[in-house]
């Protein structure tokens, strides 16, 4: 299993890194055809599921409540990662190497790096500058904690704190074991 923990101290700098080994593994099946790029493929859903998962429980919760515009920020961003779930959920049914997967590939990079970006931008920095070092620190283990019991594929439409703790350690239990019984836990 690839670790997925950075080195950052705080659950700004953490995410941002994590937004960072996102655009590599865009890179990396961009670049791959065949075997390599179902490894490759593999290993970004499952980036990006832990990734939003922990996000919805820990981090868009504590937007809401301490940024003046929480609501609305996190309003779009959920909007965001729902879509870009039902993409991948989507690609996951396609043949990896055909031109269909490639062009939607491509939009699904465009919007999740948007996303991303806005992210960083509208939620993290703010949320940076509003809460003092040792929350940032508890988000971090938070974060980290949440990660580690995700789900480990898309699942539309579980976008909120509660959706997530409802639906997620049973999502989660059945996404690692189609994970071990495909050979790629």
């Amino acid at each position: 299993m690839a670790r997925m923990i950075s080195n950052g101290i705080d659950v700004v700098t953490f995410l941002k890194e994590q937004h960072e080994q996102i655009r590599m593994a865009f890179s990396q099946v961009t670049a791959s055809h065949g075997e390599q790029r179902h490894a490759a493929f593999y290993a970004l859903r499952r980036l990006l599921a832990v990734h939003e998962t922990a996000e919805e429980e820990i981090v868009h919760p504590a937007a809401r409540r301490a940024l003046p515009n929480g609501d609305e920020v996190v309003s779009e961003r959920l909007a965001e990662e729902n879509m870009a779930k039902k993409v991948l959920a989507d690609l996951e049914n396609m043949e990896l190497d055909s031109p269909a997967f490639e062009a939607r590939f491509a939009s699904l990079q465009q919007s999740v790096l948007a996303h991303a970006e806005a992210e960083e931008l509208e939620e993290f920095e703010p949320l940076g500058s509003r809460l003092d070092d040792d929350r940032l620190e508890r988000m971090r283990k938070a974060v980290t904690f949440a990660e580690s019991v995700a789900p480990t594929r898309p699942h539309p439409g579980v976008e909120s704190a509660v959706g997530n703790m409802l639906a997620g350690p049973f999502a989660s239990m059945l996404d690692r074991a189609r994970d071990a019984i495909s050979g790629k836990a």
